[in-house]
């Protein structure tokens, strides 16, 4: 023990002797230069340093207390003492003040402002904005200061409003902004708020009545018409919803709960006349969302035609040449004089069917969705990390299904995580890919992104036919052949109605449906029916 006291002692006294040999050494070295070249070189270099105060003083002296004001702006019924080297940052004004304008030499400016949407709160604060280096832009304020900027031509807090718009696009603005968007040129904001509703239009506004009614007709178009529209189900809930979204339209004073049918959703089938609803003066201005749909897509279940005819909204001939196609395809399936299906990316996109899902947990689901899709049985199946799809074929539903031994189709598939605000957290998309597959083979459609999580939204685009003659063929980007295909990633039949989920643990082809479950049971997504008995969506249930 004394021997380690001894060592620790002789250590700290040579540290100590050590820094002071160091201390003295420093101390000789100053002496002889005394550190000026330091001090010099400290002395001629500028330090940048920000007076917090200047930008408050002139937003308070000048703007909010007018002094030394050089013109006066009036702007629905009120004043604002201004500065004109302060206005001259909007090219509105700019061009105003500079060019051969009569106000470029007055003292008095008044604005004469047509658009509803600019208030005087919008005007206080854009002005306000000129006398700052920073702006606190209020959500709920958000198109009104978009539109006044608009209109004083601020790039750069159009810029901000977008930004803003992006951030806070929820069930409540994602219509407005669209709109906006639309009407004020702000194509980032456009561009998000469509990609917005594309996911929630089947998944959570499909039936809110409150939000689904903001929606115009020529949005609609837009939504129903997109290829990258995420299908809750099966095509038939498209027509499902554009019957909704009309009867809330027609009928605004109805009460409607969300959830559940319209009390006057039935009114089309009611009606005596035999004249389809679309063809009246009072359908008219949905017919073109109605056009939008893929008709060919609701004619591969027999309930969905009967719902179709009983509810006399869609005129009959719309139907004649889909229906010519489909029995022309099955006919020539059945002989084995069917072509390789083969299309540009537009024809894909123009003609696929559209099917989808939720995936609420992460566990195993396996699902097909039901109708008579031309002999092919196809049964997805999605575990913890991958979705793969399989050509199911069971000897005792074979006068169902395709005897080919092998059959080919396109399929793209697209996975969407979302946020709190139900904006798209992550986004996972397939090229479109070439798959053949013999009888009960099966393939890996893609490996699940580590950033995406639970609930997971799937979409399928799916071609089962080749597009018809007169479509181009071949014309661009060739589909990729079967196997494991990369992605790439950024952050038939139709929905419940008449006809009941019932369980089932044999899968069929066309069959009726089974509940969802994580021990491997076949969930079969049927369609149609009417709302009396209509089947909640994940999000509803």
């Amino acid at each position: 023990m004394g021997n380690v006291l001894t060592n620790l002692g002789s250590s700290v006294s040579q540290a100590v002797r050590g820094r002071k040999r160091k201390r003295g050494a420093d101390e000789s070295a100053d002496e002889g230069g005394d550190g000026s070249d330091l001090l010099d070189q400290s002395l001629q270099t500028p330090k940048r340093k920000k007076l917090v105060s200047t930008a408050k003083y002139i937003y308070q002296a000048l703007f909010k207390e007018e002094r030394n004001s050089d013109v006066t702006v009036h702007a629905l019924g009120k004043q604002w003492h201004l500065h004109k080297v302060y206005l001259s940052q909007s090219p509105y004004f700019a061009s105003m003040f500079n060019g051969s304008w009569r106000e470029a030499d007055e003292d008095y400016v008044h604005i004469e402002i047509i658009d509803p949407k600019i208030t005087i709160e919008s005007l206080y604060s854009v002005f306000g904005s000129l006398y700052m280096d920073e702006v606190v832009l209020d959500p709920k304020e958000i198109v009104s200061t978009l539109a006044t900027a608009t209109l004083f031509q601020l790039d750069s807090l159009i810029d901000r409003c977008a930004e803003v718009m992006v951030e806070t696009t929820t069930t409540e603005t994602a219509v407005l902004y669209y709109e906006a968007a639309c009407e004020y040129g702000v194509k980032t904001v456009k561009e998000s708020t469509f990609r917005w509703l594309l996911v929630n239009l089947h998944s959570f506004y499909h039936r809110a009545a409150k939000w689904l009614r903001l929606i115009s007709a020529d949005l609609m178009v837009r939504l129903v018409s997109s290829a990258d529209l995420y299908v809750v189900q099966t095509e038939f809930t498209v027509y499902m919803l554009l019957r909704y979204w009309m009867t809330i339209k027609l009928f605004p004073d109805e009460p409607a709960q969300d959830g559940v049918e319209h009390p006057q959703e039935r009114y089309f089938a009611k009606r005596t006349s035999n004249v389809p609803f679309l063809a009246t003066a009072e359908g008219a201005p949905f017919k073109s969302a109605f056009r939008a749909i893929r008709l060919q897509n609701l004619l591969n279940h027999h309930v969905d035609i009967q719902i179709i005819r009983t509810d006399k909204i869609i005129p009959m001939k719309w139907l004649h040449k889909p229906l010519l196609q489909q029995w022309t395809s099955l006919l020539t399936i059945d002989q084995s004089l069917d072509r390789l299906i083969e299309c540009d990316d537009r024809v894909f996109l123009e003609s696929c069917i559209r099917c989808g899902r939720i995936l609420t947990e992460n566990v195993l689901h396996k699902w097909r969705w039901t109708g008579f899709h031309f002999g092919l049985d196809l049964l997805l199946s999605s575990d913890t990390r991958t979705l793969r799809i399989r050509r199911h074929h069971r000897t005792e539903n074979e006068r169902l299904l395709s005897l080919r031994v092998k059959r080919q189709f396109l399929v793209r598939v697209s996975l969407a995580s979302l946020n709190e605000l139900r904006q798209i957290k992550h986004q996972q998309t397939t090229p479109i890919v070439s798959i053949t597959l013999e009888k009960n083979e099966d393939t890996q459609l893609l490996v699940f992104d580590p950033e995406l999580t639970f609930p997971v939204l799937v979409s399928l685009n799916m071609m089962l036919l080749p597009p018809p003659e007169e479509a181009p063929v071949k014309g661009g980007k060739k589909a990729k052949e079967k196997g494991t295909q990369p992605t790439s990633s950024s952050g038939g039949g139709s929905t419940g109605s008449e006809r009941r989920l019932s369980n089932q643990s044999e899968p069929v082809a066309g069959g009726s449906s089974s509940n969802s479950s994580s021990t491997g049971t076949v969930e079969s997504l049927d369609g149609g029916g009417s709302s009396s008995n209509r089947v909640l969506l994940p999000n509803e249930s």
